[in-house]
């Protein structure tokens, strides 16, 4: 790689998500629609790089532009392998005690997602516009997803044919973000007068960070449980744990491929799993990464859940600069009819799924926990803990333990899990009517068990 190539790209999003911050402190509405700087700062770039105002200075330089569209498919990795890393894995039994409805109905979203993407595929996508059946993926992709899934599957649509796809699917994360809050904030308002959340005390909409003048000062090492800088920089020693979870991620993935040649191949299977896209098993990775260290180091050197956020964080703002900043405003003008389509059936198929479905598969509290499902499903967890803190602030319902604990049991299946990675190779293989068996048995599955748990709880 050039280095001074990867320089200026690293530059050029730095100065991108510092203006992203700036304008957010200036103007009131950015806040007001909860917009994160790095959605801001990625807006600011696609404006003035080469798809929009086109600046001389930034529309010659090609190479940083065509970094700017790989890398994401890198720092996906890093997200999703610090999802457990530092933290506690409860038994099962007690995650499913707590959160059960919560898993059943965010499953329900999820797969409802599928089997409307992909009708919609086979009865117009498909037939009148031109696209791909692996269309019909796009919804889960890009609400449920998000910014982060939608950029870290590129390597994916460049494998299946159609690298449009990517662009669709950010398009439709971007939309879900700002439907989101928005619808959010409209239904905590409803809910308040129509007097389904009680007690409610009012929620200032400016946070605490955007009127803070100051960083935090950082935590002072623990010395007795051996972060000295002298024996090992903290962020070293995180990063490299980080680094792990993708290692063992990529040796999974790696066997998993010959594994899959060595036992399908001579019965003619062509094979998907060389489509899949190495975050879902970094996930993995972090998963056995924890649970390795938590043996070898128990009362002796705790991972510093904080310093894991910050390098999630980080990866995640570049994540979303780069690939909003890369987008081909060309293809969501030639693919409109599709991008309004699946926008519109994936947030009326949300909202009535909240609105219908949550009252009578959470029996306590539906609206303070239901709301933060709605809004992970319309494009990222941080949507929805910004939802159920507007809807219960003092954490009344317990609806963050709950969010929380349906994480273990959600995204490593759906929403930028194994299946979602899967799910266009799957598409592409074994056909549009085949996977929308499949997804409508998952679908009503989860439906039955919801409805069955909610009557022993």
């Amino acid at each position: 790689m050039d280095i001074q190539l990867f320089a200026v790209t690293l530059l050029v999003l730095s100065v991108s998500l510092v203006i992203g911050k700036y304008l957010r402190l200036k103007i009131v509405l950015l806040q007001k629609l909860f917009l994160p700087s790095s959605v801001i700062g990625g807006l600011f770039l696609l404006f003035i790089g080469p798809y929009a105002l086109s600046l001389p200075v930034l529309r010659d330089l090609t190479g940083m532009w065509a970094l700017l569209s790989v890398l994401p498919a890198y720092l996906i990795n890093i997200i999703f392998a610090s999802l457990f890393i530092g933290k506690d894995l409860p038994p099962l039994k007690e995650i499913w005690r707590l959160s059960g409805p919560q898993v059943c109905f965010g499953q329900t979203l999820a797969w409802g997602q599928y089997l409307f993407g992909i009708l919609a595929g086979i009865f117009v996508l498909t037939p009148l516009l031109g696209l791909p059946p692996i269309a019909g993926a796009l919804i889960e992709i890009g609400f449920e997803g998000g910014h982060g899934t939608a950029a870290g599957l590129g390597p994916t649509f460049e494998a299946l044919g159609w690298p449009q796809g990517q662009d669709l699917a950010l398009g439709l994360a971007t939309v879900g973000i700002m439907v989101g809050v928005l619808a959010g904030i409209v239904l905590v308002n409803w809910a308040s007068r129509k007097n389904i959340i009680k007690e409610r005390e009012t929620v200032e909409i400016l946070r605490r960070e955007d009127t803070c003048t100051e960083f935090e000062d950082r935590e002072e090492v623990n010395e007795e449980k051996g972060f000295l800088p002298e024996s090992i920089e903290p962020l070293s020693l995180h990063l490299a744990l980080v680094g792990a979870a993708v290692g063992i991620g990529y040796l999974m993935l790696e066997l998993l491929i010959y594994l899959e040649g060595l036992l399908f191949s001579p019965f003619g299977w062509e094979g998907i799993m060389e489509f899949v896209p190495l975050f879902p098993l970094a996930m993995i990775g972090g998963i056995l990464v924890q649970i390795l260290y938590h043996r070898l180091f128990e009362n002796t050197l705790e991972i510093d859940r904080q310093q894991i956020n910050r390098l999630q964080g980080l990866s995640l703002d570049f994540l979303i600069v780069a690939s909003l900043g890369s987008l081909s405003l060309g293809v969501l003008v030639d693919y409109w009819e599709a991008m309004v389509l699946l926008s519109l059936i994936g947030i009326t198929w949300n909202l009535t799924a909240f609105l219908f479905l949550a009252p009578r598969l959470i029996k306590h509290h539906w609206f303070e926990r239901g709301i933060g499902d709605l809004g992970q499903s319309m494009g990222m967890t941080a949507t929805g803990l910004l939802l159920i803190r507007l809807a219960d602030p003092d954490n009344r319902s317990n609806a963050l333990e709950a969010f929380g604990y349906k994480q273990l049991l959600f995204e490593p299946i759906v929403g930028g899990g194994l299946f979602t990675a899967a799910s266009m190779p799957l598409i592409a293989r074994l056909g549009a009517h085949t996977m929308l068996f499949f997804v409508a048995v998952i679908f009503l599955f989860w439906l039955v068990v919801g409805f069955m748990l909610r009557k022993r709880i």
